[in-house]
């Protein structure tokens, strides 16, 4: 079994350089603990003394006991001129009391010179003298090898004799950084096995950028060529356009390679992590993301979910399972009466394929995408759709009109109010509420008007509302799809609607978001429930 491979992430510190990432210390303490149970071995927490969120997870960190991973602090090596035991960029790293440390130095001539405006001898003592400070404080140094690809194939003999000055002040780890992005894969490969021939028995690792799309090739063919320390970022955060994506260098590293590099009983968390981490981001996961991604597992072709229903292989590379995601089946105008026979059984009831009603509901799926209709974003409509068309559509309450008002005065000020009427059974409920547009208004009056029958509508909520212009030639006469996320503990689902009128296809998604919330609840307080087939 080859040796595993040391994962070191970066997230905390490199991630926070993406555009739009920003974590609290508190953020970086919490993110750092499910880091540490995932089973990372090294979390680099950020630059000490450079600002004072940093400084305060490290203070912090130093108050909590990590079984796994150990805690990273991230500097430069000292500036020309000062004494590498009075440099305070040193005496930070020294006084964040983290086991390890990373630092970087240069390796691209054309930094030294036009960076740092300083000779090459110069640079090597930079390096040579601020790793042999930090290790006569007990400190474990990881050295980053800035630029070095760029370097290395700008002379190749100085950027090795960077890594050499390292290795000989004591340099537990020489991480050669593809910092702009550019390498691509077969250079990688070529370029670490010299490097590995240069520096001997010391072990060699990777830090990528995602510049040219090869961050995750280019880490996996660095271990390939044999490196044995990989950095990157939950997500593939990162400056410009990202770091390495542990999401895919993990699983590609532990399912494919069969390089260990976390404990096997936590990669099924691995789903459950990338989420934590850009809930904490407050960004949205990417759907499209590899492994972990909402759509990394799901099918919509009728040809592609036949043969994977018979076989999971025919289209799945791994089993979802074994990062914690799951197998999803679309619906669209390409779906086949498969896609309609996984979702039913999804759904908890049996639907005969061979029945009649699968070939409606097929061909009115494929006429309502063409009116604009998308179930792929929109599962509980589909599942309402399937109900209604089957005679098994529960009828909570009927609309029996409402009325939409905004107002605007001469200041700018805008007001917004909502009237509806809704039966349920024989009673008539009539509502109205303010909110801060038209669609507000009206998710706020059919909630009024509809708990004192459900009072549990109160634990559900709107999560995202999305308009989309679908024929935009036609102006303001155009069709739109209102796409609307509800949730409730913690689940979520999505309704569509679709019309000329914005507030009519709101009104679709609105109602049937609350429809197959209330016949979900197990327990809910229904009146007496009509079935109705359309």
């Amino acid at each position: 079994m080859p040796n595993p491979i040391r994962i070191f992430d970066t997230t905390l510190r490199d991630g926070t350089q993406g555009e739009k990432v920003s974590f609290s210390a508190e953020d970086k303490l919490r993110i750092a603990k499910r880091l540490d149970e995932f089973g990372i071995h090294y979390i680099e927490g950020g630059w000490p003394g450079s600002n004072p969120k940093d400084m305060a997870f490290f203070e912090k960190a130093k108050s909590e006991t990590f079984r796994h991973a150990k805690i990273v602090a991230f500097g430069s090596t000292c500036r020309s001129g000062n004494l590498p035991e009075e440099d305070p960029n040193l005496k930070a790293l020294i006084a964040a009391e983290t086991p390890a440390v990373s630092l970087f130095g240069k390796t691209w001539l054309l930094h030294v010179s036009e960076a740092l405006g300083i000779t090459p001898d110069e640079n090597l003592n930079l390096i040579s003298g601020s790793i042999a400070t930090l290790k006569r404080h007990k400190k474990e140094v990881i050295y980053d090898a800035e630029h070095f690809f760029d370097g290395y194939k700008d002379n190749p003999d100085y950027a090795v004799s960077t890594l050499i000055a390292a290795r000989d002040a004591g340099a537990d780890v020489l991480v050669l950084c593809d910092t702009n992005g550019g390498t691509l894969t077969h250079e990688v490969s070529r370029i670490v096995e010299e490097v590995k021939k240069a520096v001997g028995s010391t072990a060699v690792g990777i830090h990528a950028h995602n510049d040219a799309e090869l961050a995750v090739a280019n880490s996996l063919a660095a271990v390939y060529a044999g490196a044995v320390h990989v950095q990157g970022t939950v997500n593939g955060y990162g400056e410009r356009c990202g770091n390495a994506n542990l999401c895919s260098v993990i699983p590609n590293l532990q399912l494919k390679m069969g390089r260990s590099c976390v404990p096997e009983e936590q990669l099924s968390q691995l789903m459950r992590l990338s989420h934590f981490v850009s809930e904490l981001a407050n960004l949205a996961p990417e759907n499209r993301q590899p492994y972990v991604g909402k759509s990394a597992f799901a099918h919509k072709g009728g040809v592609h979910v036949s043969a994977v229903i018979k076989n999971e292989q025919t289209y799945e590379h791994i089993r979802p399972g074994q990062v914690g995601n799951s197998r999803r089946v679309l619906v669209s105008d390409l779906s086949g009466k498969s896609n309609l026979v996984y979702k039913s059984e999804e759904m908890g009831f049996e639907f005969d394929k061979s029945s009649q009603d699968s070939s409606k509901i097929v061909q009115q799926l494929k006429v309502m995408e063409n009116e604009g209709y998308q179930f792929e974003a929109a599962e509980a409509s589909f599942e309402l759709l399937v109900k209604e068309m089957t005679g098994k559509a529960p009828e909570f309450f009927k609309l029996e009109g409402f009325r939409v008002i905004m107002e605007r005065n001469g200041n700018g000020e805008s007001r917004s109010e909502a009237t509806i009427k809704v039966r349920v059974n024989d009673q008539i409920e009539l509502s109205a509420a303010e909110g801060n547009g038209p669609v507000h208004a009206l998710d706020a009056a059919l909630r009024r008007a509809l708990c004192e029958f459900y009072p549990e509508i109160s634990g559900m909520h709107l999560q995202d509302y999305k308009v989309r212009v679908l024929n935009e030639k036609d102006g303001t006469g155009a069709r739109v799809r209102v796409l609307i996320d509800s949730a409730s503990d913690g689940k979520s689902w999505g309704t569509v609607g679709v019309s000329e009128n914005i507030i009519d296809a709101s009104w679709k998604a609105l109602s049937e978001g609350v429809i197959y919330f209330l016949m979900n609840q197990e327990k809910a307080s229904k009146p007496d429930i009509i079935y109705t087939a359309q």
